[in-house]
């Protein structure tokens, strides 16, 4: 069901809700915003509260533009580009068998989430490289859709996880190019760190 998603995927628009959890100080901190994903690999997500951010992805450039210091981080995902799509577009128009090459999957049953049935799947990665930074992922699939609506990122080694909570899911709405552009003032500074 989900590859019979993932071919008549073209765009997807949500209300995001992003929770990182720091275990060693038992802290969450959360932030609300939106998300705008395109099939041709380009991704926007603009952070709302508690600060602006907006994370912008087009091909191998990622940008990261704070409002509140006129500043742009840039960076090339040049060779960890393949690891940086298997985290951004997991579950977005992404067949199982491409999940497959990449993680050990398991179902873990069926629960309900925001009053939609859901499957949930936990990820667990091949790659020793991606098992160093995140143990597992836990994704609630919507079985009307087949479109994730939450995954929950298991940080290696802390105790540390962010959970994605994705609600008022719309699925290819015509996303004008405008939304994928570099939108930043000119006066900007632009700083390229090292990954």
């Amino acid at each position: 069901m989900m590859d019979k998603s993932a071919q008549d995927f073209h765009t997807l628009t949500a209300d995001l809700e992003h929770i990182k959890y720091t275990a060693v100080v038992k802290d969450t901190s959360t932030e609300t915003g939106h998300i705008f994903v395109r099939r041709d690999e380009k991704m926007r997500i603009e952070i709302e509260k508690p600060d602006l951010r907006t994370i912008l992805r087009t091909g191998d450039s990622l940008f990261i533009y704070n409002p509140k210091i006129n500043r742009v981080e840039e960076y090339d995902l040049g060779k960890n580009r393949s690891l940086v799509d298997q985290y951004v577009r997991l579950g977005f128009g992404t067949k199982g068998e491409d999940i497959k090459k990449s993680f050990l999957v398991a179902v873990l049953g069926e629960e309900e989430l925001d009053h939609k049935k859901t499957v949930m799947l936990e990820l667990t990665p091949k790659s020793d490289q991606v098992r160093n930074q995140i143990t597992k992922i836990q994704m609630w699939i919507d079985e009307a859709s087949w479109l994730p609506i939450q995954q929950k990122f298991f940080e290696a080694g802390s105790g540390d996880y962010v959970l994605s909570h994705y609600t008022n899911v719309m699925k290819n709405l015509k996303i004008n190019d405008a939304k994928f552009k570099q939108d930043w003032p000119k006066s900007v500074s632009r700083v390229k760190p090292r990954a």
